[in-house]
């Protein structure tokens, strides 16, 4: 029976430094230590739990638990073997090699092979699946050309050699290929169970097939999903938790009071009116990401459907740097969020190296971070739109699990101090990400948190008609520089190009960055071994109640 008294977590699991991840958990004991399962509150139901088409982190952590890509990222955030055992590299970076293990089983016990690889990226790729992610395969040599139906799927550069080795052909030496193939959209995916099953395999546990440290036994909306170990998993004697109780409670207040209850052992997000107790009590811990906290401006997304008079302001770019500038981020993370964020200087958070052993990050500040009413003020009239005068109600539109709704009272504060007026709606989050990707927003909440340690995972969202471009935001000269990034060969020419490309993304102001994300968790003091890294993964595999 678990214990209703709240374990502590200990001080040395408060700091996160990117770039590794913490093993969460620091011992004691607990009457449920004997008994190996997690009761985790992941939040807001999950959009879709299908490696090609999810995009967000919450789906994405049952993802990563249910799944093996050929890689899989380890505690100092380097990519270890995973169905992959070994992997050769050509000297010139353009083909790598994989070679696959062959005692790796799906959950039902058919063999995992080279041709599940290979079907589950050309799948992705299919302009039919319609996947955000397809961009992601775009390194491999002929897959943009093969989803934007200008090549065919044999000219893509995935060949099997046998049932165990996997050739890929890159368009360009990408030295973080390694670090992708264990991203969800490389997941493997059996033909057979979609072909059977359809849109809906993803929705019931007895078509969920995986290959990875859990299977799924059970799924019900709104309530709960249950993993359990998978016996036929190739690294199963290292696997020690029996079973993943995943609760769907998207109020965070509710989900804390569960959590001191003793009903849950981990939920994500501390309330921010409860972090600062929770931190000096030592009852939750604040876990750094390589993430950005923003609002995105919809200024090309299906804005047919939106008022003419609202998409001619989001259109002007003076009216966008207005709001920027109005915002006191300072202010925002230290009296409303209050988890430790860090106000966000540019798009680009801090955690991706360069060459020269910087931070990218630190290349340039972009924003002050207290803000300037006056200048804001200034840029308004600039725009056309003295005091916000001439200016329309715009819509604020968020989800409403979390700390959301309070930025957004915040920013609707703010910004009514220099004339321009809001109204904010929410949603859902399934319901919201479908409302933002459709355009049918003008200001909405966003974030982003990287699929892997690199500032292209930031910037290239952002390019014309790319699957995550939910602003719908458009320049050719970005896209170039875009483009040049992931294809030159020379390090010192990529970054440059990166950040070129970033001093026109913060000049448009297509998106207004808030702060680098954070994550007060609670954690009970006797799960061990729990990979949280700072991409925001959290792998289960080697977790432990102890």
């Amino acid at each position: 029976m678990k214990s209703s008294k709240m374990k502590k977590l200990c001080a040395l699991a408060l700091s996160l430094v990117l770039g590794t991840s913490v093993l969460a958990g620091c011992g004691g004991k607990d009457s449920s230590a004997s008994k190996q399962q997690v009761i985790y509150n992941l939040g807001a139901d999950p959009k879709t739990l299908d490696p090609q088409l999810n995009t967000a982190s919450d789906a994405g952590n049952i993802i990563l638990n249910a799944f093996d890509g050929l890689t899989r990222m380890d505690k100092d955030s380097k990519a270890a073997p995973g169905v992959a055992e070994t992997w050769d590299v050509s000297p010139d970076g353009l083909k790598y090699t994989f070679h696959l293990r062959k005692n790796s089983k799906w959950s039902d016990g058919k063999d995992v092979t080279a041709n599940d690889f290979k079907y589950a990226w050309l799948r992705a790729l299919d302009s039919k699946t319609a996947a955000d992610y397809a961009y992601q395969l775009y390194y491999i040599k002929g897959g943009e050309e093969y989803n934007t139906n200008k090549g065919t799927a044999e000219q893509v550069g995935i060949k099997v050699v046998d049932d165990y080795t996997l050739e890929v052909e890159l368009v360009a030496p990408t030295s973080y290929f390694t670090q992708l193939t264990a991203f969800a959209t490389y997941m493997p995916v059996r033909k057979d169970i979609i072909e059977a099953n359809g849109d809906a395999w993803a929705t019931k546990p007895e078509s969920y097939i995986s290959n990875g440290p859990f299977k799924m036994t059970d799924f019900r909306m709104k309530d709960a999903i249950v993993l359990v170990k998978d016996e036929n998993y190739w690294d199963a004697a290292n696997v020690k938790l029996d079973k993943i109780d995943i609760r769907m409670v998207t109020e965070n207040t509710t989900s804390y009071a569960e959590f001191k209850a003793g009903t849950f052992d981990m939920i994500n997000e501390v309330p921010p009116a409860e972090v600062e107790s929770a931190l000096k009590d030592k009852n939750a811990a604040v876990f750094k990401e390589f993430g950005t906290y923003f609002m995105c401006l919809n200024v090309g997304n299906n804005t047919d459907a939106l008022n003419p008079e609202a998409v001619k302001a989001l259109g002007n770019k003076k009216f966008r740097q207005a709001l920027s500038v109005a915002v006191d981020r300072t202010a925002l993370v230290e009296n409303v969020t209050k988890g430790q964020q860090v106000p966000a200087v540019g798009f680009t958070p801090p955690g991706a190296p360069t060459p020269d052993g910087k931070d990218f990050s630190e290349s340039k500040k972009y924003i002050e971070p207290t803000g300037n009413i006056e200048e804001a003020k200034k840029l308004l009239a600039e725009a056309g739109y003295p005091n916000g005068q001439g200016l329309p109600k715009f819509n604020l539109s968020i989800n409403s699990e979390g700390v959301h709704s309070a930025v957004a009272q915040y920013l609707q504060s703010v910004w009514k101090e220099i004339g321009v007026e809001t109204e904010i709606s929410s949603q859902e989050f399934k319901v919201y990400q479908q409302v933002r990707k459709d355009g049918k927003y003008m200001i909405g909440r966003h974030g982003w948190s990287g699929d892997y340690v690199d500032p292209i995972t930031f910037l290239d969202m952002w390019i014309t008609n790319g699957g995550n471009n939910e602003a719908g935001y458009s320049n050719a000269k970005y896209d170039a520089l875009i483009e040049e990034a992931k294809t030159t060969p020379d390090e010192a020419k990529k970054y440059e190009a990166l950040r070129n490309a970033e001093d026109i993304l913060m000049d448009e102001m297509p998106v207004i960055p808030l702060y680098y994300y954070t994550k007060v968790r609670a954690i009970k003091e006797d799960i061990k071994d729990l990979l949280i890294s700072p991409l925001g993964k959290v792998d289960f595999k080697n977790a432990y109640r102890g």
